[in-house]
């Protein structure tokens, strides 16, 4: 699976015979939030220095927020930074972030089940939907199962967009979120890292 030659989630549909939906599925989970950081992002957001690049997106928009709601979950739960994955020749790749659960051999080891995706961009979220969906469909077959839902998030730094795979059905959120509003975003990325923390609290998950 070569990820960027699928540059729309039509093409992923019609390959690999995927329901499509969209709806409102993500309910706001409150999360605490230092006054540090909120200066200190708010900082970055006004001068505007993130839009340099798509790495200046990374470092100082995305890996900060995902890593303030990253961190109450950091015992089951593990925050991974442009990690390559090689399961196989078909399947590698590098994500931008990922969340998987923590491994039992200590915090340097990459373990499964894999929970989020997040695809970062400089351009516009809707142009690298088919990439992050075709990212979750691998993340499916490394999981060895599609009964547990992946998450994918795709975001510019200003725009955040959700989507959720589970079995043969992708769910694409109606909601979009933006920094603007950031109590709301977090609350989102909250919500997605409460459910993936209960799935293991729980034992839920078999792999």
């Amino acid at each position: 699976m070569i990820f960027n030659n699928y540059t729309t989630i039509g093409n992923l549909i019609n390959k690999f015979h995927i329901n499509y939906t969209e709806g409102n599925y993500i309910p706001a989970t409150k999360v605490k939030i230092s006054k540090y950081f909120l200066v200190d992002l708010q900082l970055v957001i006004n001068d505007r220095v993130f839009e340099n690049s798509q790495e200046a997106i990374c470092e100082s928009i995305i890996y900060p927020i995902l890593k303030e709601v990253w961190k109450p979950y950091r015992k089951k739960l593990t925050l991974w930074s442009h990690q390559p994955l090689s399961p196989g020749n078909e399947l590698s790749w590098v994500p931008d972030y990922l969340i998987t659960k923590q491994s039992p051999l200590g915090r340097v080891v990459l373990d499964n089940p894999y929970f989020v995706i997040v695809k970062v961009t400089q351009n516009g979220v809707n142009e690298v939907w088919g990439e992050c969906l075709a990212q979750l469909i691998a993340t499916q077959r490394i999981n060895c199962t599609k009964e547990k839902a992946v998450f994918g998030i795709v975001s510019n730094g200003i725009t955040w967009e959700f989507g959720r795979l589970k079995s043969n059905t992708f769910a694409k959120n109606n909601k979009i979120y933006t920094i603007r509003e950031l109590d709301k975003l977090m609350a989102a990325i909250n919500y997605i890292f409460h459910y993936c923390y209960l799935e293991m609290e729980s034992q839920e998950v078999v792999y």
